[in-house]
């Protein structure tokens, strides 16, 4: 029998006047690279970038649960209140995670919700970070659907969201990944793939910030899926022809979550945007 090399702890961080238990995933050596997942999932979505030895080499990577989310649990007294992610607490809880981990400036990759608050760092708190990998991720996806479907009580809202999901994963997806990747959605708590939709489909207030990010300071990368339908090439390529310096790369055969639904094919443009990171000198 032989362990994975991922470690898995908690720690705890305050965010809003809240304590919150967070779990955290790490393995490597090198150069920081802290990890966020998408909308109604967890760090389980980074499991082939933690056991990647190639790249975990010369990358220590951490992956963490937001709250409410995989193994982090609500805070106390989240039975009596509604879940509705905002842009403030995000921005907070990562922040608040990389401090307690001790980071210094680590390169920030996070995919759909995670992509779209990368950028808000990117914009508000570049000097904490030294590059920004944001994957599926545009500067704003007003809701197609209603979100109110995936809380219901007669209606599943993981398997809501799962099916939403389903429709974003690319046809060259080897099947065992996408059931993988889907079982993820289907396991998240009640209300929380909507409460995270709250923020992803509702806050536009990236949209007046792309212009300040500068980077020259802190380069960042967009990596979109060509079967992205939540957000498309056009939306993401529109995303990075707003950010000054900014790259953006179109990524054929894969979809909206591709280090977990096809994780072979998103290995060498994840490498790529890694190299286009500036890590700091005294890391």
């Amino acid at each position: 029998m032989s362990f994975e090399p991922i470690t898995g702890r908690y720690l705890t961080v305050t965010v809003q006047g809240r304590r919150q238990r967070i779990y955290v995933e790490m393995a490597g050596e090198g150069s920081p690279v802290l990890c966020l997942h998408t909308a109604g999932a967890d760090t389980r979505q980074w499991r082939h970038i933690l056991n990647d030895a190639g790249l975990t080499a010369g990358h220590r990577f951490f992956a963490f649960d937001m709250p409410w989310h995989g193994k982090s649990l609500p805070p106390e007294g989240f039975q009596t209140e509604e879940y509705l992610l905002t842009t403030e607490a995000y921005i907070e809880t990562v922040l608040a995670v990389a401090a307690a981990l001790g980071l210094d400036r680590p390169i920030l990759a996070g995919c759909s919700m995670g992509g779209r608050i990368a950028l808000q760092l990117a914009a508000l708190h570049a000097d904490r970070f030294s590059g920004f990998i944001a994957i599926e991720a545009s500067d704003f996806q007003p809701a197609w659907y209603d979100i109110d479907w995936f809380h219901r009580p007669d209606a599943h809202g993981g398997e809501m969201g799962a099916a939403l999901v389903s429709a974003n994963i690319s046809p060259y997806a080897p099947d065992a990944e996408r059931w993988n990747t889907l079982w993820m959605f289907m396991a998240s708590g009640p209300g929380v793939f909507r409460g995270d939709l709250a923020f992803y489909t509702r806050d536009d207030s990236l949209i007046g910030r792309l212009a300040r990010i500068d980077t020259a300071g802190t380069p960042v990368h967009l990596l979109v899926g060509s079967y992205d339908l939540t957000c498309t090439p056009e939306d993401a390529r529109r995303t990075a022809a707003a950010i000054p310096g900014a790259t953006c790369t179109v990524m054929e055969e894969l979809g909206h979550v591709p280090m977990s639904e096809h994780p072979a094919a998103f290995r060498p443009f994840f490498a790529d945007a890694l190299t286009r990171m500036k890590v700091p000198a005294d890391v």
